[in-house]
C-alpha cells in the first residue's frame, strides 16, 4: 500500500532542496484544494518555492495538477480555429478590448477569459464594466454560446476552471511570493490551458509598469510559458513587449475603453496599434489563417465584430461612458523633449484616483484615470500640459500627484526610439 503523502514532510523536503516526484504534488495539489492543507502549510510551501524553485519535471507536474484540479472546457464544437492571448499585466494595456474583436473578424474564434486589475496593473473586465449594461460572469453554456455567435467573448474565468489556481494566487498576494517565476508560470498556463484553447499568444511585458523589470527575467517567464504550453497539447508563443512607458495614452477604465475604440476606428495611438497589430499577426498564424489584421482594422470588420461581442454580453455599444467629475493637469517643469514617463508611478496615481483595488474585492471608479498628454519623444513648453488626472473624490488627487513625483523627465533632446515589441519566444 502507497503511504499518503505528509504535508510538512514534503514542505521540509522543497525546503531543503529535494525535487518533489508527480505523485507527491498531485497530491498537494488535490490536498490544498479540498481544504486538507491549510493555508499556513501552502504558505510555507510557496515560500519554499519560491527560494528553491522548481524543476521542469515538477513544474509540468504542478501546472497538470492545477489544470485536474477543476474542469476544463470542451469548445470542440466551435466550428473556427481556437486562439486567445494573455498580457502579464501592464499600465494602459487596453490590448484585449480590440484583438478579440480584430482576430474574430479575420476568421479565428476567441474565448478569452481575463481578470481583474489588482495594484498598479488594470483588469480588461473591469475597463468593459464602464459599458452600461455589459455583464462578465457568463454561464458555460452562454460563454460557448457568444464564442459560436460572435466569434469571442471576454469575460471571467468561472469557479469552476482551476480552482486550485484561484486559491494560491490570493495566498501568494499576502505572503511575498507573486515574483517567482515558476509559480507565476504555472497560475497563468493552468487557467488558459484549462480554458480549452488550441493556441496561446503571450504578451509578456517588460519594464517599470511590468511585473517583469528585467529583460532577463521576462525572457525566462515567457520561455517557462511556452514550454508549458507545449507539453499540455496548447500550440504557444510569447511576444516580449515594452512597458517603461504606459501603452497608449489612456491609463483607467471607461478612458481605456475609449482608446480601443479608437483604435477600432483606425486613429488609435501607433504604439498601442503597432502592439495590436504584432499579437494578432501570431494569433492567426497558430490559428492557421492568412488574413492580415491592419485590413480588418481599416475596413470596419473588427469594430463592427465588437459591437456584436458587446452587445452579445448585455451592453450597450452607443451608451455614453462615464465621466469623472473633477479634472486636473500636470504640467511641465521646463521645455524640451519628454524623455522619460514613468509607467509604474503613472498606474499608482490611477490606481490612487480610483481606477484600480489594493485588494480583490474593493470597488473601481469606472470614469477614474489618467490621459498622457505627451509621451516620451514629444516637445512640450514650460507649464504645458503633460498628464490630465480625473476623479470623483477630491481627496484622491493629493496622493495622486505625489505618486508622480519624479515619474516625469525633461531632456533638451528625445531619447533613443525603442521599439514596442522587444522579442519573441517560441518552441
Amino acid at each position: 500500500m502507497t503511504p499518503v503523502p505528509d504535508a510538512v514532510e514534503l514542505i521540509r523536503a522543497k525546503r531543503d532542496g529535494r525535487a518533489l516526484t508527480g505523485t507527491e504534488i498531485s497530491w498537494l495539489i488535490s490536498a490544498y484544494t479540498d481544504g486538507a492543507i491549510a493555508d499556513e502549510q501552502m504558505s510555507a510551501m510557496a515560500m519554499a518555492i519560491y527560494f528553491r524553485g522548481l524543476d521542469p519535471a515538477e513544474l509540468r507536474a504542478w501546472t497538470a495538477a492545477m489544470v485536474s484540479s477543476g474542469e476544463r472546457l470542451d469548445l470542440s464544437g466551435v466550428p473556427l480555429p481556437t486562439v486567445d492571448k494573455h498580457s502579464t499585466g501592464g499600465v494602459g494595456d487596453k490590448v484585449s478590448l480590440v484583438l478579440a474583436p480584430l482576430v474574430a473578424s479575420c476568421g479565428a474564434a476567441v474565448p478569452h477569459l481575463s481578470g481583474r486589475g489588482l495594484g498598479h496593473t488594470g483588469g480588461t473586465l473591469d475597463k468593459l464594466e464602464s459599458i452600461p449594461g455589459w455583464r462578465a460572469m457568463l454561464p458555460a453554456a452562454e460563454m460557448t454560446a457568444v464564442l459560436a455567435d460572435t466569434g469571442c467573448v471576454i469575460c471571467t474565468a468561472g469557479p469552476g476552471l482551476a480552482p486550485a489556481d484561484r486559491k494560491l494566487y490570493a495566498l501568494r498576494d499576502v505572503t511575498g511570493t507573486v515574483e517567482s517565476i515558476p509559480l507565476i508560470a504555472s497560475s497563468i498556463m493552468s487557467k488558459k490551458i484549462a480554458e480549452g484553447t488550441a493556441a496561446l499568444v503571450l504578451d509578456v511585458k517588460v519594464g517599470s509598469g511590468a511585473f517583469m523589470q528585467q529583460m532577463a527575467d521576462a525572457r525566462e517567464l515567457a520561455q517557462t510559458m511556452v514550454r508549458l504550453g507545449a507539453e499540455q497539447g496548447v500550440r504557444t508563443i510569447a511576444l516580449l513587449t515594452g512597458m517603461d512607458t504606459p501603452l497608449g495614452r489612456a491609463v483607467g477604465n471607461a478612458v481605456e475603453v475609449a482608446e480601443a475604440v479608437a483604435v477600432l476606428r483606425g486613429k488609435g495611438p501607433p504604439d498601442l496599434t503597432e502592439v495590436t497589430l504584432a499579437l494578432a499577426r501570431e494569433m492567426l498564424l497558430l490559428a492557421g489563417l492568412d488574413a492580415d489584421p491592419a485590413a480588418a482594422l481599416a475596413d470596419g470588420r473588427a469594430m463592427a465584430r465588437y459591437r456584436r461581442m458587446i452587445a452579445a454580453q448585455g451592453g450597450d455599444p452607443d451608451a455614453p461612458l462615464p465621466q469623472a467629475a473633477r479634472t486636473e493637469v500636470v504640467t511641465a517643469e521646463a521645455a524640451g523633449f519628454v524623455h522619460r514617463l514613468d509607467a509604474r508611478a503613472v498606474g499608482v496615481a490611477a490606481w490612487r484616483l480610483g481606477a484600480g483595488r489594493a485588494r480583490k474585492e474593493d470597488p473601481v471608479s469606472a470614469a477614474a484615470g489618467i490621459i498622457c498628454l505627451a509621451k516620451p519623444g514629444e516637445r512640450v513648453e514650460r507649464g504645458q500640459p503633460v498628464l490630465e488626472l480625473r476623479g470623483d473624490h477630491d481627496g484622491r488627487f493629493s496622493r495622486a500627484r505625489a505618486a508622480l513625483a519624479g515619474a516625469i523627465e525633461i531632456a533638451a533632446r528625445p531619447p533613443a526610439v525603442r521599439p514596442s515589441v522587444l522579442g519573441r519566444t517560441g518552441l
